[in-house]
């Protein structure tokens, strides 16, 4: 997949996403708002760690969190990518749902589309990434209320016990309806969803069978754990989830993981390329 003239070569080494957050009320706590200059430092903070791509949302996902107006989020999001575009040229993402976002994202300079809903929000989005021929990243959420989604061994909507054949199931769903749309298979990433709608032992079972999803899809995969609620549960004596961030994507990028999104990003590119070293031979 080529991204502002890089040439991302899946399975060669793991490519590391620093996550921007715009929204103030970020789980992690690191919401950038309005505050250019701050956006800024992350931004250079980022590209000095050595991070490939950069992801910028406007909308918290946050369980709990409540929808942002498609006008509010383009309020804080196109003034930070003409921010973003006048001191960089690292690739970017747009994390959003709505097609009227990802198009004016796009025309401020975003490459790529990340859609928690893996294009089922907006029925306007698949097309959008058609016609523009834009990557997408789709990722994998339960069809369910925030309330009832973490309740139960198993998340609500699918049956099975197993998480891991139920995520490969739904992707593969996804992956499809996005490929009749006109989505290029090759333009295509997928995300198993950490953290979203699933209890922590499935959660855990998703990065402990992530070889399974990289197998089963036949698809670069992203793996988003950075700071999420299930590696406090891991190890819940330690409240800083740093190390915890690390160890969890260095066993998923074992398991064959293309990109990792992170927010701590010196630590996320060290981790990563240590993992790189061990798991495919590359230092």
């Amino acid at each position: 997949m080529r991204l502002r003239g890089r040439n991302l070569r899946w399975g060669h080494r793991t490519y590391v996403m620093a996550i921007l957050n715009l929204s103030p009320d970020s789980f992690s706590g690191d919401g950038l708002g309005t505050d250019l200059e701050a956006l800024a430092r992350r931004v250079d903070s980022a590209a000095a760690a050595g991070c490939d791509l950069l992801d910028i949302g406007a909308e918290s996902t946050r369980p709990g969190s409540r929808p942002v107006p498609a006008e509010r989020e383009l309020e804080l999001l196109l003034p930070a990518l003409e921010r973003v575009r006048a001191i960089t040229d690292l690739p970017v993402s747009i994390d959003t749902y709505k097609a009227e976002v990802a198009m004016a994202a796009l025309d401020h300079g975003a490459d790529l589309i990340n859609d928690v809903s893996a294009l089922q929000a907006d029925p306007q989005m698949a097309q959008l990434a058609a016609r523009t021929d834009c990557p997408v990243i789709l990722m994998h959420r339960a069809q369910t209320s925030v309330r009832d989604a973490s309740f139960g061994r198993h998340f609500a909507g699918v049956d099975s016990e197993d998480i891991t054949a139920a995520v490969i199931q739904d992707l593969s769903r996804r992956i499809e309806s996005a490929v009749a749309a006109g989505i290029g298979r090759q333009r295509i990433v997928v995300d198993p969803g950490i953290g979203f709608g699933k209890s922590p032992e499935q959660n855990l079972e998703l990065l402990a069978r992530l070889v399974e999803i990289r197998q089963g899809l036949q698809l670069p995969v992203l793996v988003g754990a950075s700071r999420k609620s299930v590696i406090g549960y891991a190890a819940d004596r330690f409240p800083d989830r740093v190390a915890g961030t690390v160890a969890a994507h260095a066993l998923a990028i074992a398991g064959g993981a293309d990109i990792v999104r992170v927010h701590d990003f010196a630590a996320g590119v060290q981790g990563a390329r240590v993992a790189d070293a061990i798991a495919r031979g590359r230092a």
